[in-house]
C-alpha cells in the first residue's frame, strides 16, 4: 500500500513538472530568443536603463499586490468550498483594487516634483505585471494548470510579436520593449480571463471579508519583506554598477543574467511544482525521506542543465549576439552557479510556508542584505561585475546554509554523498569553459559530464528513467506490429 502510494505521489509530481516545464520552458524560449533580438537593436547603455526599470517593478510588485500571490494559492489551494473561494479571490482582488490606485496617486506626485524618464510606462509595467502574477496563481490555486501554463505561454507569445512590431519593425528602442512587455500582459489577461471567467465567477463586491482578510494578511504580510530583501540585491547590483562604473556595464550584465536565466528557469518549474506537492505531503508519515529524494534529484538536474546550456551556448555565441554584447560569454558560467545557488535556497522556504510561519524567513534575507550591500561595496570598485557575480556567489551560499540549519525545525534532510558528483562535475566545467578554445573538447567534456552524472544517479532515478524508455519503447514496437 506504501508503494502504491509513494508510486502515486512520485508519479503526479512528475506531472505536474511536465506540466509547469511546458509553461515556463516555452516562455522562457520566447524571452530568451528576445535576448539577442534586442542586442542588434537595443545598445546596452539603454538596455541598462530598462532592465534597471524592470528590477524596480519586479521589487514593487510585492508591495502593490501584497505578496497576496503567495496568499491566494495557498488558500485556495486547500479549499474546495465555492463560498469561501468566492470571499478569497474578492478580498484579493479589491485589495489589489485599492493598492494599483495608492500606486497611481504617488506616481503622479512624483511626477510634479521630479520628472522620470519612462516613469508613466513603468507604472502601467508595474500595474498590470501584479494583477497578471495575482490572477496566474488564482487560477493555480483553483487547480487549473493547464490554464496557469496558457497564462505564460501567451504572455511570452505576445512580448514576442509585439517585440517584433515595436523593437525590430518601428524601431523605437527602449520605449518598444516597455509597450511589448505592457501589452503583451494585458493581451494574456484577457485572453485567459475570456476562457477562465475567474473574475465573474467568483468576484464579489458585497461579501463578508473578515475572516479571511485576517487570515491572509497574517500569512501574507511577513512575505511582503521577506520578498522585498529577496528582490533587492539584483536591483542594487545593477544601481552599484551604474553608479561606481556605467550604464553601459550594467547592460551588459543584465544581458548575462537573461541568458543564463534559463537555469532559473527550471528553478522556477521546480519551485511551482514543489509547492504544490510540499504543502499536500508535509503531513505524510514519511516526509523527511520524500524531501530528500526530491532535494538531491534537483540538484541532479541542475546540474545536466548547467553543463548542457552553457556550454551549447558557448559553441553558438559568436553567431548569437550582436558584437556589443560578445563581452556577456565570461560571465555566463559564474553566474549560472549562483542561479544554482539560489535555486536550492529556495527550496528550504517552502517548509516555513508549509507551516505556515512566514515570519521566520526574515533573519535569512537580513543576511542577504548586509552581505549584498558590504561586498558590492568593496568589490564592484575594484572587479566590476565580477565583483557583482562574487557578492551574489557568496551572499547566497550563506543564506543556503543558514536556511538548511534552519528548518531542521520543520524536517531532517538528508544528503546523500553521491551528491557530490555532480557538484564537482560543475566546479570541473569551469576548467574546459575559460580554457578550451577548440569546440571539440567542449563538446567532449560536455558528453563525459553527462554520463557521470547519469551513472552517479540513485538506483531508484536509474530505474525510473529505464522504465519510461521500456515503455515508450514497447508502445511503438506495439504500434509498429499492428
Amino acid at each position: 500500500m506504501a508503494e502504491v502510494k509513494q508510486h502515486n505521489r512520485g508519479k503526479k509530481f512528475a506531472k505536474d513538472f511536465g506540466i509547469y516545464s511546458i509553461g515556463v520552458l516555452g516562455s522562457k524560449l520566447i524571452t530568451f530568443i528576445m535576448g539577442p533580438l534586442y542586442s542588434h537593436y537595443v545598445v546596452p547603455s539603454d538596455y541598462g536603463y530598462y532592465d534597471l526599470c524592470l528590477e524596480f517593478c519586479l521589487i514593487l510588485v510585492p508591495v502593490v499586490t501584497l505578496q497576496l500571490r503567495d496568499g491566494t494559492f495557498r488558500y485556495l489551494l486547500e479549499t474546495q468550498d465555492s463560498k469561501e473561494r468566492t470571499r478569497i479571490v474578492s478580498f484579493v482582488y479589491r485589495t489589489l483594487f485599492e493598492t494599483a490606485s495608492i500606486t497611481l496617486i504617488i506616481a503622479f506626485f512624483i511626477s510634479l516634483f521630479h520628472p522620470i524618464q519612462y516613469l508613466w510606462y513603468t507604472v502601467a509595467l508595474l500595474i498590470i505585471m501584479s494583477f497578471y502574477d495575482v490572477l496566474a496563481q488564482v487560477i493555480r490555486g483553483l487547480g487549473n494548470n493547464k490554464a496557469f501554463v496558457m497564462v505564460g505561454l501567451t504572455a511570452s507569445f505576445g512580448i514576442g510579436v509585439f517585440s517584433v512590431i515595436f523593437v525590430v519593425w518601428l524601431k523605437m528602442g527602449v520605449l518598444g520593449i516597455f509597450l511589448a512587455n505592457i501589452l503583451a500582459r494585458i493581451l494574456s489577461i484577457t485572453v485567459v480571463e475570456s476562457w477562465m471567467r475567474t473574475f465573474s465567477r467568483f468576484f464579489r463586491i458585497k461579501v463578508d471579508l473578515k475572516a479571511i482578510s485576517k487570515n491572509m494578511i497574517k500569512f501574507c504580510l511577513p512575505l511582503v519583506p521577506v520578498t522585498l530583501c529577496g528582490l533587492l540585491p539584483p536591483l542594487l547590483d545593477r544601481l552599484f554598477l551604474k553608479e561606481i562604473w556605467s550604464l553601459e556595464h550594467a547592460g551588459i550584465y543584465a544581458m548575462a543574467v537573461r541568458l543564463a536565466g534559463i537555469i532559473h528557469s527550471v528553478s522556477i518549474i521546480f519551485y511551482q511544482t514543489w509547492q504544490e506537492n510540499a504543502i499536500q505531503q508535509y503531513n505524510s508519515s514519511d516526509r523527511d525521506n520524500f524531501f530528500s529524494k526530491v532535494f538531491n534529484g534537483y540538484i541532479y538536474v541542475l546540474a545536466i542543465v548547467l553543463i548542457g546550456y552553457v556550454f551549447f551556448l558557448k559553441i553558438i555565441f559568436p553567431w548569437l549576439m550582436a558584437e556589443k554584447y560578445q563581452p556577456c560569454l565570461p560571465y555566463l558560467y559564474p553566474i549560472g552557479i549562483t542561479w544554482i545557488i539560489i535555486a536550492i535556497s529556495n527550496y528550504f522556504l517552502l517548509p516555513y510556508q508549509c507551516a505556515k510561519d512566514t515570519k521566520s524567513v526574515i533573519p535569512s534575507v537580513i543576511i542577504l542584505i548586509i552581505v549584498n550591500v558590504g561586498l558590492n561595496s568593496l568589490l564592484v570598485p575594484i572587479w566590476k561585475i565580477w565583483g557583482i557575480i562574487a557578492t551574489g556567489t557568496i551572499g547566497y551560499s550563506l543564506v543556503t546554509l543558514y536556511l538548511w540549519l534552519d528548518t531542521r525545525k520543520y524536517f531532517t534532510l538528508h544528503f546523500y554523498p553521491r551528491t557530490l558528483i555532480p557538484i564537482f562535475v560543475i566546479l570541473a566545467g569551469l576548467i574546459p569553459f575559460y580554457y578550451s578554445t577548440n569546440h571539440f573538447f567542449d563538446i567532449l567534456y560536455l558528453i563525459v559530464a553527462m554520463i557521470i552524472i547519469f551513472v552517479a544517479l540513485p538506483t531508484d532515478f536509474h530505474d525510473s528513467i529505464l522504465n519510461k524508455i521500456k515503455k515508450v519503447t514497447h508502445k511503438r514496437v506495439t504500434q509498429k506490429d499492428l
